[in-house]
């Protein structure tokens, strides 16, 4: 059985692409400031790294694991449901956006500007589900 990519499935496959990337920052950092030798023998994280970025690298790449496992769940019913629509397609797209914004924000470091972001990613979700729902 084959069927077509929604709307909201592609969206969704490019947030857990650009997720599963971001490790990579944080990692690089531990490498640079232990050397490759000392942040491979560190399977544990026993020593955390030195730059408040990189801390904040991984848990914004915490928060994006979080929230695509929502996300992602409520696309599938999306598809199953076959109840996608012009404004539950917009949603995924700016979801990945936000995503995308919320992740340099974070390693930035500014508040005022991520929480607000990560509203908006938020209000995509609550979209697909009150879609899911039938109350949109």
């Amino acid at each position: 059985m084959q069927t077509t990519l929604s709307p909201e499935l592609y969206w969704t496959t490019l947030t857990a692409l650009f997720t599963s990337f971001l490790w990579v920052p944080h990692i690089l950092q531990r490498i640079f400031e232990m050397m490759p030798y000392d942040a491979l023998r560190d399977p544990l994280h026993d020593v955390d790294t030195q730059a408040p970025w990189a801390r904040r690298a991984i848990r914004a790449h915490t928060n994006a694991i979080e929230n695509l496992l929502v996300f992602g769940l409520l696309a599938i019913i999306i598809q199953i449901t076959a109840v996608g629509t012009t404004v539950t397609a917009m949603a995924a797209a700016v979801f990945f956006y936000t995503r995308i914004a919320h992740y340099g924000i974070y390693i930035f470091g500014i508040p005022w500007l991520r929480t607000p972001v990560f509203l908006i990613g938020f209000a995509c979700q609550i979209t697909l589900g009150m879609r899911i729902l039938g109350l949109i």
